[in-house]
């Protein structure tokens, strides 16, 4: 049998370990709930109690419909995989065992299996999707368009989620506890200066904003920017050559005040020149 992971990630089937185990490839068998540890690599940060409780529910009424997946740590422990939600609404139950496959896994493929099998559910916040898009590009040594593609996602879709971990820290809060949507963080992108963010980010969840009033007052602001820098006088850049030129005529004037003459020099810039005026009293 080939793991979903496998057939996105392009690996066969993983070679039986040559150690003596008490187990068949995928067999179904009953483990102690307090054997099992979460997955370190799990990207869900926020679980929904209430999705637990219906979820205890069920298997309350019908048992273990789909066992979790695990793999054998050093400890004598087993690691989550696949199915966490399902080991939390177990212990709610405080139920004794559970029902596991045991699956041997590197650390990269489990951290691979616990993201796909999150982002298929679709149950993520758009900033732990995000996450867990940089997670596999990193794991992988992948491209967006070549992870878009072994996902089956528009390459433009990951890299709109990757943007979002642009945003300071407190936006991204602000998304995983879903106090703002995707389309807010979007707008405040626009920004590009943090503190301005913050203070966007501030009055939206003070007032209440819509997409639609965000992205309005975002565009007042970026408006205002723009006059302002027109306003700025441009200042015309100086070549090398003239910058040497010049330090070198203020070095030598203060040569020559130190020598004790009282001298005085006025600069002034033109349009096609520097003009310096030099005065030399002659007593």
């Amino acid at each position: 049998m080939v793991h979903p992971f496998n057939r996105i990630f392009g690996k066969g089937d993983k070679t039986p370990p040559t150690e003596q185990v008490d187990y068949l490839p995928d067999e179904v068998i009953q483990l102690p709930v307090t054997d099992i540890v979460p997955n370190r690599f799990q990207p869900r940060t926020i679980f929904n109690e209430d999705k637990i409780k219906e979820l205890a529910q069920t298997i309350r009424t019908h048992g273990m419909i789909q066992p979790i997946i695990v793999r054998k740590m050093d400890d004598d422990k087993y690691e989550v995989i696949a199915g966490e939600r399902r080991l939390r609404a177990v212990k709610s139950l405080e139920l004794e065992q559970i029902s596991a496959i045991i699956r041997e896994m590197t650390d990269a493929e489990t951290a691979s299996v616990a993201l796909i099998e999150n982002l298929q559910r679709e149950e993520l916040t758009v900033i732990e999707e995000a996450h867990a898009y940089a997670e596999l590009l990193q794991l992988h040594s992948l491209t967006q368009e070549a992870l878009a593609q072994r996902l089956g996602k528009n390459q433009s879709t990951i890299a709109n989620k990757l943007r979002l971990l642009k945003l300071p820290e407190e936006v991204q809060d602000a998304l995983l506890n879903k106090w703002i949507t995707e389309r807010h963080a979007r707008a405040l992108i626009k920004l590009k200066d943090p503190e301005k963010q913050l203070k966007v980010l501030q009055f939206i969840i003070e007032n209440e904003l819509n997409v639609k009033q965000t992205e309005e007052r975002i565009e007042k602001m970026t408006e205002v920017n723009a006059a302002e820098k027109k306003k700025r006088p441009k200042r015309k850049g100086i070549n090398k050559d003239i910058r040497i030129a010049m330090n070198t005529i203020r070095e030598s004037l203060n040569m020559v005040s130190n020598t004790g003459l009282k001298v005085e020099s006025d600069e002034e810039e033109l349009d096609d020149y520097y003009q310096i005026t030099i005065k030399i009293p002659k007593k």
